[in-house]
């Protein structure tokens, strides 16, 4: 059985753009001599694998497009949520036309159910990784301090 992609099927999620790329052979190759891709679509690549496609899942995608029905978006307004995975009220005012008119309080519901259901970009879960590590420096600081300060 083939597997065969239908000719302007329908916008593309960069999920599924990355997915088509990686498996033509795209990859983080230093040389890119390997794969059989164009130097246009290794920029693509270059650009998806930085950007929320990188860490999400057919899965992830499925279900929020599942969750995504009860707030009656437009296809083109759930592609740009699942591409830019917005994360406060200020990135979804550009995606959804007339987004408070519209949804009113459901705005932060959206915001909350994106957030959980799709993972963060890369930049943004080194950001968190660091938030934490700093955390857990603080927290080994005072216990020093405390250790410190008990010994005197």
């Amino acid at each position: 059985m083939s597997c065969r992609k239908k000719a302007n099927a329908g916008a593309l999620t960069n999920f599924e753009v990355l997915d088509f790329l990686r498996s033509r052979g795209a990859a983080k190759d230093p040389t890119r001599v390997i794969a059989p891709i164009a130097a246009s679509e290794f920029k693509v690549y270059d650009y998806l694998v930085e950007s929320a496609a990188c860490n999400q899942t057919r899965e992830s995608i499925n279900e929020l497009l599942e969750k995504c029905k009860k707030y009656d978006l437009a296809k083109a307004e759930i592609l740009n949520i699942i591409n830019i995975r917005p994360a406060s009220p200020v990135e979804i005012d550009p995606i959804i036309e007339e987004s408070e008119k519209r949804m009113g309080e459901g705005i932060e519901d959206l915001i909350e159910m994106v957030t959980t259901v799709l993972p963060p970009p890369p930049t943004q879960m080194n950001t968190e990784e660091e938030v934490v590590a700093g955390d857990e420096e603080i927290a080994d600081g005072e216990q020093t301090a405390t250790a410190m300060a008990t010994e005197n």
